[in-house]
């Protein structure tokens, strides 16, 4: 990523909960503000935000700010930070903590073991806790075309795909640019991902169509979402180039693109995931979510 605050870095404090919990700040509570600036959303969407965008912002205060604005979750949030979601009457729709990290994936033999250990352990507590969607990945290549990636993924996905059936629990794979970001990932173009989708032959397999990553690798954003949307059962956003605001600075045209998704009868979340540049980075929240709110 060429912002210094990459997600794969940002990532590994996420999975362990610790950013989400530990960080103690001087910042200002925002939420009175936010809910006495912020208009009605609609209800079309059910609108999220990736925390870890925001990590400086303990998720204590963050929560009462996006409350206030009017959202109902927060993504890749683990079990340490579930009672705090729940306390501000906030959902979970993006759960992680099972996944080793982005490269090392299903697509290799060799993390099967620990991946099949952990996703087994994180299931029953996903679904315990009333939520949904487990978050995986595919990891790097590492030199495997793509073929030999879809035979692994599925070989080891199947292993825990009747547990996940058991629990109602999906298990989402996020598509990821292997451009700019995160260079050598394997599932990162929307028909690779559907592919699996389609050999693993279970609903409770879906994918995370992260639209800031599928511009960058593929394009076409509308016209795949419009293809594949049955494979698709969570979408995040950001601004192209640089992963910054929602606005009239970058090339995607977010109202079009959210007008696609609904069109497609999508009931599922949509999350923020962009990284402020505005001093004032909750402002710059809900000026995406406004644009966002078709």
């Amino acid at each position: 990523m060429e912002n210094t605050q990459s997600r794969r870095n940002m990532i590994k404090s996420v999975i362990a909960g610790t950013a989400a919990l530990g960080v103690s700040s001087a910042l200002p509570s925002f939420a009175s503000d936010y809910k006495s600036n912020f208009s009605s959303l609609k209800g079309n969407i059910n609108h999220s935000v990736c925390h870890w965008c925001f990590s400086d912002i303990p998720l204590d205060e963050f929560c009462a700010s996006v409350k206030a604005m009017g959202l109902k979750g927060v993504d890749l949030i683990g079990p340490e930070g579930w009672p705090t979601l729940k306390k501000h009457g906030l959902y979970s729709p993006m759960c992680n903590g099972a996944e080793i990290n982005l490269v090392d994936g299903w697509n290799d033999p060799a993390f099967h073991q620990q991946l099949i250990a952990n996703y087994t352990k994180m299931i029953p507590l996903v679904a315990e806790a009333g939520y949904t969607n487990l978050i995986c990945f595919s990891g790097n290549r590492r030199g495997k075309d793509d073929e030999t990636g879809l035979k692994n993924c599925v070989d080891g996905l199947k292993q825990i795909m009747p547990l996940a059936e058991k629990h109602n629990v999906v298990l989402v794979m996020e598509l990821l640019n292997s451009k700019v970001d995160h260079k050598d990932y394997q599932c990162d173009t929307t028909a690779w991902g559907a592919e699996l989708a389609k050999r693993l032959g279970s609903e409770n397999f879906k994918l995370l169509y992260d639209i800031y990553h599928m511009q960058i690798d593929e394009g076409n954003v509308i016209s795949n979402i419009k293809k594949y949307h049955q494979y698709i059962a969570h979408y995040h956003t950001a601004g192209v180039p640089g992963r910054n605001e929602i606005d009239d600075t970058q090339e995607l045209y977010y109202p079009a693109i959210i007008k696609a998704i609904l069109d497609t009868g999508f009931k599922g979340y949509l999350a923020q995931e962009f990284i402020p540049k505005q001093k004032d980075r909750l402002r710059s929240l809900k000026n995406a979510v406004a644009i966002c709110d078709q």
